[in-house]
């Protein structure tokens, strides 16, 4: 039975929650590498990897093929492995906990603040044993975590901190770049993130140790470097030290990289902008509570996300954003905390234990926001917002 249509459509076309912007000059250096010598790794990640330790303001950057390979080369080249736990928010995608997991580790979820959504650093002491390796923040939506907090905290404990910053490149703390501030910083490169490499991550870090570490870790653990050989037969010779994966980016998706950082600076800006157009639009909506922004952070807009106050409404979530959907508005949900999947479930994690990011899960739109909106693309989320809020909001007495 088909649902019943609640809304006739704002917009003839459907408009994502996210999506890449691809100019004439991103095709040309794609090209480029296409008639060249090198396809696979070659003297372009090299590049890309430079132009992004520079434009963060890090000693080093090494480049994986994803977001996700590149947190597990961070977990490894932080030591962590079987048994030792690790502390990490659930508000996030599966990656930022399964990394952990790919080193034997265990993951301690520590719940978020209630305003920024973020791992709350109040709670993280108490989840702090003698196994505890290290800490995952994850800049949620773009907004950094409260880093001085959690670095302190860190240090006392002797613990690494490995930012999960794979919605917050640009973003700013305490006027410094994300990506030169905590141990190791993780970028994904996905489409619908600030810049796009069609699938790819990087590590910043000012380590010189986890540097070499990383970039053996992305090629199956073989050095070529003579001086790191335990033998030598020849030019020829290289040696697999340790077990590490084929986590190698390639020249293709490093030449899209670099000429998409190109354009970072316009198109954090454009969601600045849509950011603000948003947030005045919805300030006087009882009904929606529009993000929150920490004081000692600039975000870089990965994500909009409104939460719902269902008290006020005479819908639930789900009616709400399929209402929107209906409008051609493709709004999502980040995220589903992550020991709610059944493979969390199966190793023993319960349901409870996270309950402001349990609350804020079940309250949550995420809007569309991209650089390659238009001005009128914004408006027709504002439009559809308001006529569903409208919709579905009690009548006062």
């Amino acid at each position: 039975m088909e649902k019943e249509m609640v809304f006739e459509p704002i917009r003839n076309s459907y408009l994502p929650y996210g999506r890449q912007w691809i100019d004439n000059n991103d095709i040309e250096a794609v090209v480029e590498i296409l008639k060249g010598d090198y396809l696979t790794t070659g003297p372009y990640v090299s590049t890309f990897e430079q132009a992004v330790a520079q434009y963060v303001g890090a000693k080093y950057a090494v480049a994986f093929s994803n977001g996700t390979a590149a947190l597990h080369g961070a977990c490894f080249a932080a030591g962590i492995g079987e048994g030792d736990e690790v502390i990490t928010t659930s508000m996030t995608f599966a990656a930022s906990a399964n990394c952990i997991l790919y080193q034997g580790g265990i993951p301690v979820f520590v719940d978020i603040d209630e305003k920024t959504y973020n791992i709350d650093p109040n709670k993280i002491e108490e989840k702090i044993t003698d196994k505890t390796k290290a800490i995952i923040p994850v800049d949620f939506t773009g907004q950094p975590v409260e880093l001085d907090r959690i670095l302190e905290i860190a240090k006392k404990y002797n613990l690494v901190v490995i930012e999960d910053a794979a919605h917050a490149l640009g973003a700013t703390y305490k006027g410094k770049k994300v990506g030169s501030i905590s141990d190791m910083t993780m970028f994904s490169f996905h489409p619908v993130k600030h810049i796009t490499s069609g699938e790819g991550g990087i590590i910043t870090t000012n380590n010189e140790e986890y540097y070499e570490k990383l970039l053996q870790f992305r090629s199956h653990g073989i050095t070529r470097e003579k001086e790191k050989l335990n033998e030598y037969h020849g030019p020829w010779y290289y040696e697999m030290q340790f077990l590490g994966y084929n986590y190698r980016m390639t020249d293709i998706q490093a030449a899209l990289g670099t000429s998409q950082l190109k354009k970072i600076d316009k198109f954090i800006e454009l969601r600045r902008k849509y950011v603000e157009i948003y947030n005045e639009a919805f300030k006087d909506i009882e009904e929606i509570i529009a993000p929150f922004q920490h004081k000692d952070g600039e975000s870089s807009w990965h994500l909009y996300i409104i939460r719902l106050k269902l008290d006020q409404l005479t819908a639930s979530r789900r009616e709400i954003f399929e209402a929107l959907q209906q409008q051609n508005i493709g709004v999502n949900v980040h995220y589903i905390p992550v020991y709610f999947q059944p493979y969390y479930q199966q190793l023993g994690y319960k349901k409870g234990i996270c309950p402001n990011a349990e609350k804020l899960y079940e309250e949550m739109i995420t809007l569309p926001l991209f650089p390659a909106m238009s001005e009128k693309d914004v408006n027709d989320v504002i439009n559809a917002v308001k006529r569903t809020i409208d919709y579905y909001k009690k009548v006062k007495a």
